[in-house]
């Protein structure tokens, strides 16, 4: 069982670091995805860690980047939103389609990995995790056939494999079951407010009026282990 600290990413002490590939996670979520990353060199694929554990204070300079126009804001085919055109309100619902609250986000309890496929990856591609690349004809294609078939094998799945009304599609997030599914469960409207109400966090009373509804529709609202 996580603490408080821990659950909101304010805290790294359930993680072990990784050196190869590089990334953090619990234990036993780290082992997993190593067994299924030997699994897939065998199909020829460099499965790698594009993002794992993410801490409290990486969460909010994403949300603060976004909401202050410096990072773009997308619809769900990975277009590109024009904020001008956006309320705060709206922004927000923006964010929370892509990026979850700091101290909501599933990445602080070590048990989800955004992976992409290194040995398909053109010489100094950039990966931009949007749906375009996942697609037919998109550059991790093949990955995600993989994955379809293996996945579950290890024990993860695809919390946001299609759009539920709250995040929308991200087929590269996998999630180890056997943890995220307890954290889940420990995680409150009220841990979410703890996290936040001290945050140097833009849109912070707005955010704060809707806590119930984000707590429902962006972290409870996912395609379960049993749904994929």
């Amino acid at each position: 069982m996580l603490n408080d600290l821990e659950l909101t990413g304010r805290s790294r002490t359930h993680v072990t670091q990784f050196d190869e590939p590089r990334f953090a996670a619990q234990l036993d979520a780290g082992h997993a995805f190593l067994a299924m990353r030997n699994d897939a060199k065998k199909a020829g694929i460099d499965l790698l860690p594009f993002s794992s554990f993410r801490d409290f204070r990486t969460q909010l300079r994403i949300w603060n980047g976004k909401f202050s126009g410096k990072k773009p804001l997308y619809d769900i085919n990975g277009v590109p939103r024009d904020k001008a055109n956006l309320d705060d309100a709206q922004i927000i619902d923006c964010i929370l389609n892509w990026s979850a609250l700091p101290g909501g986000s599933r990445h602080q309890w070590g048990t989800e990995i955004d992976v992409v496929d290194g040995a398909a990856m053109p010489v100094g591609y950039e990966p931009k995790l949007l749906p375009e690349e996942t697609v037919k004809g998109g550059v991790f294609h093949p990955l995600h056939l993989w994955l379809d078939e293996n996945i579950a094998k290890y024990g993860f799945f695809r919390p946001y494999k299609f759009f539920k009304g709250g995040m929308y599609p991200e087929p590269w997030h996998l999630s180890y079951a056997p943890l995220s599914t307890k954290a889940l469960k420990q995680v409150s409207p009220e841990l979410l407010r703890d996290a936040v109400i001290d945050a140097e966090i833009l849109g912070k009373a707005l955010v704060l009026e809707r806590i119930s509804e984000i707590y429902e529709q962006h972290i409870l609202n996912i395609v379960s282990p049993d749904e994929q």
